[in-house]
């Protein structure tokens, strides 16, 4: 058993590093108090290997999302994932939202096709988020069905492009159903895989025909106060490895010059020396909002669970720098299905929290005289000096408020679930 750590324990160690922190400028209540109000939303598609619960009618061919590994016990319907995402809630601090993908629909055994989805589908979803005091957000699903083989809204099959224009369509009324429920925006994201392998001819007709459907799936009505929606990028996918239609200039371009649809940074969709930090500050001076996929990619789009490393802290330090918490989205989108899917869930949004806590006790004021002193020294000096400051002291009075363990111990209850529930399926 890892050690647990005493109450008396927790606030002693706070109270010295409260006292460290304010030395320097430096209020760590102000910044607990911001953390606890800012949402990360856990993404569903971690707990079944991105399987979702579709009822079909035999083989479904189609382009898919391959999630690496065979760790024992996955999800295998909504009940089962409801009960392990509850477990990872109860041990990770703070506010949280739950991320759903159409393919996660309840249509009591009878088959329903993407295009035909309705809120109705999402109820046990929309009431189970009320019982457990969070929000939803919501993705279509552009893969892993027969016409996905090839392209979906960028398709030159008319028959093909109009199923899936429906599916988003149907999708954002979902959205929008939950929205109104919850009494919060439900962020949809928009991805597509569509793109090409290897050197394709034209390049241009299936960016006009993503815009066209892109355009008559925004133009339905649906309240902006209920459904927010983003358009992801790509650098590229397996099996579309020349050529990703939805590219990082396409959907940049296609979000500045319309008003309502914001833009998505996955951290693992660009070149794989190419962070997104430096993003942030640029596209928030011609948006009002962004949304952020958390997530780690080793050499490829791997989706690696999150850590606490250096892309975790520079990607918060924009945010919190920038003043941009009220304006950023923030998700998590990995899926390793190697590891304790719960464990995987865990790991990474208490990652995500601690970059955003560490960025919440930076002492702002101190820093940007320094460099308004162009003392660069002094200011490069100090950054490293934070590097060893007392923040784990800080997050652990942060698990102690949130009533979920502190330090290493929340892995005793990841163990005994694993071996009494996982284990057991």
């Amino acid at each position: 058993m890892l050690p647990d750590i005493s109450r008396e324990q927790i606030e002693r160690e706070y109270e010295s590093a409260k006292a460290l922190y304010a030395k320097i400028g430096v209020d760590t209540d102000a910044a607990l108090d911001t953390l606890a109000s800012t949402p990360i939303s856990l993404h569903c598609w971690q707990g079944d290997d991105v399987k979702g619960f579709e009822v079909h009618e035999g083989e479904v061919p189609g382009g898919g999302i391959m999630a690496i590994g065979n760790y024992p016990g996955p999800a295998v319907n909504a009940d089962m994932l409801r009960q392990d995402a509850e477990k990872a809630l109860a041990l990770i601090p703070g506010k949280k939202r739950f991320n759903l993908h159409a393919i996660y629909a309840e249509t009591n055994g009878v088959p329903v096709d993407r295009d035909a989805i309705k809120p109705e589908h999402f109820a046990k979803w929309i009431e189970w988020a009320k019982k457990q005091g969070i929000c939803l957000d919501f993705n279509p699903t552009f893969f892993g069905h027969p016409l996905a083989a090839q392209a979906t809204l960028s398709s030159g099959d008319e028959k093909i492009r109009r199923f899936w224009v429906e599916h988003d369509k149907a999708c954002r009324r979902i959205a929008e159903a939950m929205g109104r429920a919850q009494g919060s925006p439900c962020v949809v994201n928009h991805w597509i895989p569509d793109g090409a392998k290897d050197q394709p001819y034209d390049r241009l007709s299936p960016r006009k025909r993503l815009i066209a459907s892109l355009d008559e799936i925004f133009a339905e009505p649906i309240d902006s106060a209920y459904c927010r929606d983003a358009v992801e990028c790509k650098l590229f996918g397996l099996g579309s490895e020349d050529y990703v239609v939805g590219s990082h200039e396409f959907y940049m371009g296609y979000a500045m010059t319309h008003k309502n649809v914001n833009l998505c940074l996955d951290m693992g969709h660009f070149h794989p020396t190419e962070t997104i930090h430096d993003k942030i500050s640029s596209i928030l001076c011609f948006k009002e909002r962004l949304l952020l996929h958390v997530s780690r990619g080793i050499r490829w789009d791997s989706d690696h669970v999150v850590i606490l490393n250096d892309d975790i802290r520079n990607l918060f330090q924009q945010v919190v720098r920038g003043g941009f918490l009220n304006k950023i989205d923030i998700a998590l989108d990995f899926f390793d299905a190697s590891i304790n899917r719960i464990g995987a869930w865990v790991i990474g949004t208490r990652a995500a929290q601690k970059g955003l806590l560490a960025a919440l006790v930076e002492p702002r004021v101190l820093l940007e005289s320094y460099e308004k002193a162009d003392d660069g020294a002094m200011r490069l000096a100090l950054l490293e000096e934070l590097k060893t400051f007392p923040v784990g002291a800080v997050w652990n009075k942060f698990c102690l408020a949130s009533n979920v363990p502190a330090g290493a111990a929340w892995m005793n209850d990841l163990l005994d679930y694993d071996r009494n529930v996982i284990k057991r399926r």
